[in-house]
């Protein structure tokens, strides 16, 4: 799938310089792409996708480690518990860490730079893992901005990204087909969630997980993602 991607010039994206995240492969098992290839392509999906929409900048370093006063984005062969993809969260120490599981997420047919870009996306947008947003019917939606759209993806450098959604899908005053409320264009109104995806909502203190379909609801509970970022909250 192509996409127009608005180009963004140095100089705009060092206006605000944002965290510097370490990017980690603790993997054995082969990506399907050069890391440092990967790494490139996610300062870019930051750079010229996310930035122009959600003005939030990052610095993106290849690195064997954990790096001081920096977030981490680390790539690991086998998830914490089982069919888990990715997640990400904020630690003890106030900064945020994303994991990426690759025998997962491949077995699943996903991406690693898909996994990647979604966990990079939610991390940058609601570090502190934190925002709600006032929906219809009084109810409370998490500000994960990729899960509502999260099959839909494009290519960038040759690698799969994932969609994500823009500051107007959380505005309820919005009307229909009124601005762009996702990166593609497919969704076409506020807290819409796509045939694909699915939205963790709060009712009266509950949580709850919205979904666009049956499919999606029965192929979420076989994959088993209930321990992505929303379930940090």
């Amino acid at each position: 799938m192509r996409t127009r991607i608005r180009r963004t010039t140095t100089r705009s994206v060092r206006l605000g310089r944002g965290p510097r995240i370490a990017c980690i492969n603790k993997a054995h098992t082969d990506l399907g792409v050069d890391f440092a290839k990967l790494v490139r392509a996610l300062q870019t999906f930051v750079d010229q996708c996310l930035v122009p929409v959600w003005r939030t900048p990052a610095r993106l370093v290849p690195a064997r480690r954990e790096l001081p006063d920096a977030w981490t984005l680390v790539f690991l062969d086998d998830a914490d518990h089982a069919k888990r993809l990715g997640y990400h969260k904020l630690l003890k120490n106030r900064r945020p860490l994303g994991k990426v599981f690759v025998r997962p997420s491949l077995k699943y047919h996903e991406p690693v730079s898909l996994v990647a870009s979604h966990e990079l996306a939610e991390m940058l947008v609601d570090p502190g893992n934190n925002f709600w947003c006032l929906g219809p019917k009084r109810k409370l939606y998490a500000y994960e901005v990729c899960d509502a759209v999260e099959q839909e993806a494009f290519k960038l450098d040759g690698l799969a990204m994932s969609n994500f959604l823009c500051p107007p899908y959380f505005e309820n005053i919005r009307g229909a087909k009124s601005t762009r409320f996702d990166f593609l264009g497919k969704v076409t109104r506020p807290f819409q969630v796509l045939r694909g995806g699915f939205a963790l909502v709060r009712t009266r203190g509950k949580k709850t997980l919205e979904f666009g379909s049956v499919a999606k609801e029965r192929d979420f509970h076989k994959e088993d993602r209930r321990y992505r970022r929303s379930q940090y909250r």
